[in-house]
């Protein structure tokens, strides 16, 4: 199979037909749906879709995870995957495992160059989007987490249009401007008949290492909490601001691997908890 540059899709062969008939026989084989939705950039989604997909693999259960950001693809790097997808013999893609549960695919596993910038308009990316639901051997999941870029637009419409029973975790931070695009993004679900799973409300306050005080870098906490019991959604938690999850995420390294005692890993693992307890079996 080639290499993806800027102006091309991977290869397939498959009438309009076989492309909806390939998606419904992925998707009858994965159990549970979410997508990782946020209002607006620089929230930590795909931080917390990173998170929240090794937890629920270090659980024990098979999860794949699907970087549907096009433009801005950074699943791979955070959980340190440098291999390209390989090809099958039916011209299909394996997903770049991280571990035996834990399967990722991003446009970055396709890209040769990964500073390429991917020039696609809506059409392109619908059709990718539908080959990594698709023409992926996602094989039989418990979950599959996809992490959507920010805002409304093609992305998280094509993977609800086309994932009815996806379920949206909205992530936010607890200042206004990013609770204003909450609303936003709860109210595009509810125009597409999204079920919201819950909104978590990540870099919620900051523990000083020297003094241990609490500090509220991004305004006082519980605005996720607040906006979710205003819509009658569930909040689903809180995620503390972590210096070394910054550090973790530009090195590759898996931040609840190498911190599994922490704050912020106890808080992935409550909601975790929470996906597993109202999961379809």
């Amino acid at each position: 199979m080639a290499q993806l540059g800027a102006g091309q899709s991977f290869p397939h062969h498959n009438t309009g037909n076989d492309k909806d008939q390939k998606v419904q026989i992925s998707l009858s084989k994965i159990k549970n749906k979410f997508i990782i939705m946020s209002g607006k950039g620089g929230v930590g989604k795909t931080s917390v879709s990173v998170n929240l997909a090794f937890a629920l693999a270090n659980k024990g259960y098979k999860v794949g995870l699907m970087d549907v950001d096009i433009h801005g693809p950074d699943v791979p790097r955070m959980l340190g995957l440098n291999q390209m997808a390989m090809a099958t013999e039916s011209n299909t893609l394996m997903p770049v495992h991280y571990n035996e549960n834990l399967g990722v695919i991003s446009i970055e596993s396709l890209t040769q160059n990964r500073d390429e910038a991917i020039i696609w308009r809506g059409p392109m990316k619908y059709n990718v989007i539908r080959q990594f639901i698709g023409e992926v051997e996602w094989g039989n999941l418990d979950f599959l987490l996809i992490d959507a870029p920010p805002g409304t637009g093609d992305e998280p419409l094509t993977v609800c249009q086309t994932i009815a029973d996806a379920k949206a975790i909205i992530v936010t931070t607890p200042q206004e401007v990013a609770l204003a695009d909450v609303r936003k993004s709860i109210n595009f679900c509810k125009t597409i008949n999204i079920s919201i799973f819950g909104i978590v409300e990540n870099m919620s306050g900051f523990s000083c290492p020297h003094c241990g005080e609490t500090i509220t870098l991004f305004g006082p906490g519980g605005g996720g909490e607040k906006t979710a019991n205003l819509t009658q959604i569930e909040s689903l938690g809180k995620i503390p601001f972590d210096l070394k999850m910054v550090i973790c995420g530009d090195s590759g390294t898996a931040f609840q691997k190498a911190y599994s005692d922490s704050e912020v890993s106890k808080a992935f693992d409550s909601i975790a908890d929470k996906m597993i307890e109202k999961r379809r079996v």
